[in-house]
């Protein structure tokens, strides 16, 4: 992202104030920035649309969340035991499939089919908390050095196989993480691509889209099917999301030689939580690892968010009422079957 002159001057500002920061701040702030703290101030700017007081009240307020909550450690706390944190990954699917031709990661991400029923709302939040940190601290710089240019936005791509009615049982938890990825870990993503959607998101969509700022429509691309075709033009087939490998598979679910990232098997999840043990390891001389979840504060819901939430609300029951006066699940393909 170039910068203008306005945008010049209010890193400037930026920087001024991040001098007068006590030493926790400017820590945390080092651990976000990872050495390029220009792109991370722009980032701000660009998610509060170039002004400047709104995005600085942004950073500090995300600052004082991450010194609050000890966000410079949570990859020092691992999700123990073992069974507990599969259960976590069997039930919160999401996982790394490779890297666009760009560079960018691809975080594939089992929307559809994640229950989020398999341990409590807290251990959920961890998780997803440390694979942005993992991504952040580890990943991305990974991908700078190997790509030789700056790395610092991914590419996701959301598998709607299986969305249910259902969902709506979760849509308060996936508020909270979309919550705190907007205030928290702004303009990471660089473009979501939507595939196997089904006919309960396409009636979502329909009304959410109007509701969302431009600058985010322009990020979401829903694709046909399993939508191959189309992200091969930006990645390799090796890096293709295991649900997007075969046209008609339609499924999370479908492996092709051990690629489902979804996994704990899966090379990235083995590497994701080696990494919390091994720093985790580190500081058990000064105090001993325990069991329990890490519990984070979240920032209160943005009101379009929450706006956004209520019409997904409002349009899942609608959906749900049709179909108990149709009594036809089957045509409406509101299970995504």
């Amino acid at each position: 992202m170039g910068t203008t002159a306005n945008q010049d001057q209010a890193i400037k500002q930026f920087q001024s104030i991040i001098d007068q920061m006590d030493e926790s701040m400017k820590n945390t702030y080092k651990n976000m920035h990872q050495g390029y703290p220009t792109e991370t101030l722009e980032r701000f700017l660009k998610a509060r649309d170039g002004n400047v007081a709104k995005a600085h009240k942004m950073l500090i307020d995300c600052l004082e969340w991450r010194v609050q909550n000890k966000i410079d450690d949570i990859l020092s706390k691992p999700i123990i035991p073992i069974n507990l944190y599969r259960a976590v990954r069997d039930s919160q699917l999401l996982g790394l499939s490779g890297y666009s031709k760009e560079g960018l990661p691809i975080i594939a991400i089992g929307a559809g089919l994640s229950t989020f029923d398999k341990a409590s709302v807290h251990y959920y939040v961890q998780s997803h908390i440390q694979i942005n940190e993992y991504r952040d601290r580890v990943i991305l710089p990974i991908a700078t050095k190997k790509f030789g240019r700056h790395i610092s936005t991914c590419l996701k791509v959301l598998d709607m196989t299986g969305l249910k009615l259902s969902a709506l049982n979760h849509l308060k938890l996936l508020t909270t993480m979309s919550t705190i990825d907007d205030l928290n870990y702004p303009e990471k993503t660089e473009i979501y691509y939507i595939v196997n959607a089904p006919y309960i998101f396409s009636a979502c969509w329909k009304v959410v889209k109007p509701l969302l700022q431009e600058r985010t429509r322009k990020k979401i691309q829903v694709l046909q099917g399993c939508g191959r075709d189309e992200l091969l033009k930006v990645m390799d087939y090796s890096s293709l999301p295991h649900f997007c490998r075969k046209e008609g598979s339609g499924s999370s679910k479908n492996t092709e030689n051990g690629s489902n990232c979804f996994s704990a098997d899966h090379e990235f999840h083995q590497q994701l939580y080696n990494h919390i043990k091994q720093q985790a390891e580190l500081l058990d001389s000064i105090s001993p690892i325990k069991q329990g979840s890490v519990h984070v504060g979240v920032p209160d819901t943005d009101p379009e968010d929450a706006k956004i939430a209520k019409t997904i609300e409002s349009e899942f029951h609608r959906l749900g009422n049709l179909n108990g006066r149709s009594n036809s699940v089957n045509g409406l393909k509101i299970d995504g079957n």
